[in-house]
């Protein structure tokens, strides 16, 4: 059987100090599938980008560097990375080493040998956050999966490998508010979860902090489901339901018992809630419009600065 050939997409922010020892790391690991590089350089703020050129510059590896002019974020390199690889499999994974490149051989052995699997994706089933974050994480996905038609996999990471069918659906999706982890489930075809654990940082400290993974999360949700919006209804009707049930009751108090109407308190508290619903319902459309809003001023989703290539001697 011929064998396969693999292109890595790698996105860096401020990955100085990792760069090295992950292209070490891959020499030892994959020295015998001798994988391409797409390094993407997500607008680094250190010397990441001089970094790359030197690794690039040993020819050791085919390696392609995607300079964007500024920070896009993770999805936009992930994107700018699927565009320059031509391989027969394509596999993401980050440079700070906590994804072990030897998950990447294991997950090559396989679809290099079996063409009923289009994808393997590797997922945690221990977390090693802390307490409240994995709670989170946990009931962010009881919660999407409950909202949206697509199946999403708790613990299933962007840590993943797939073949030529799959890179092209993915490129097919050119929307701008971009939820990889969504993006894979929507398209479909036969997928294959692996069991990997995340090893610890040598050198940085994590680029996702706790708004930063809600805000990520908050965008899956609104890209993957309408149900939000549905919610929001529901919620309007019963609440409407709730004031004519009230007013029907203060008028009968009145009328059939003589009670005295409620004064000032009642009416401060109805305005309150009534007021905080319609801020609550006014904010979920606001983020569909915003998005609908990004989406039609059809924007590039990166731009590169510069794009670095070498070729191996």
């Amino acid at each position: 059987m011929k064998k396969k050939t693999l292109a890595l997409i790698v996105p860096c922010y401020n990955e100085e100090l990792n760069v090295l020892p992950f292209y070490q790391e891959i020499l030892k690991t994959l020295k015998d599938i001798n994988p391409k590089l797409i390094f993407i350089n997500d607008g680094s703020k250190d010397k990441t980008y001089d970094k790359l050129k030197e690794l690039a510059d040993q020819r050791k590896l085919d390696i392609t560097i995607i300079n964007f002019s500024r920070n896009f974020g993770k999805e936009a390199a992930i994107y700018a990375g699927l565009l320059h690889s031509n391989e027969d499999l394509t596999c993401l994974i980050d440079a700070d080493l906590q994804q072990d490149p030897k998950y990447v051989k294991e997950m090559y052995n396989i679809l290099n040998t079996n063409e009923a699997i289009d994808m393997i994706a590797m997922y945690q089933k221990e977390r090693k956050e802390g307490t409240i974050l994995k709670f989170f994480k946990e009931m962010f996905y009881k919660i999407i999966n409950r909202l949206s038609d697509v199946d999403f996999v708790n613990g299933a990471s962007d840590f993943r490998m797939f073949n030529k069918n799959v890179k092209n659906a993915i490129l097919e999706l050119k929307e701008q508010n971009r939820f990889s982890k969504g993006l894979f489930s929507w398209v479909g075809f036969n997928v294959e979860y692996l069991e990997y654990e995340v090893k610890e940082r040598e050198h940085g400290t994590s680029k996702w902090s706790f708004f930063k993974l809600f805000k990520y999360a908050m965008k899956g949700i609104m890209s993957f489901s309408t149900a939000p919006i549905k919610l929001a209804t529901i919620t309007g009707m019963l609440a409407s339901i709730a004031a004519i049930i009230y007013l029907i009751i203060t008028i009968i108090q009145k009328l059939t018992f003589g009670i005295e109407v409620s004064g000032y308190a009642t009416i401060i508290v109805l305005i309150l809630f009534f007021g905080g619903l319609e801020l609550l319902v006014m904010g979920i459309l606001g983020e569909y419009i915003g998005s609908i809003y990004i989406e039609n001023k059809n924007r590039p989703i990166f731009i590169a600065k510069e794009i670095y290539k070498n070729k191996k001697e």
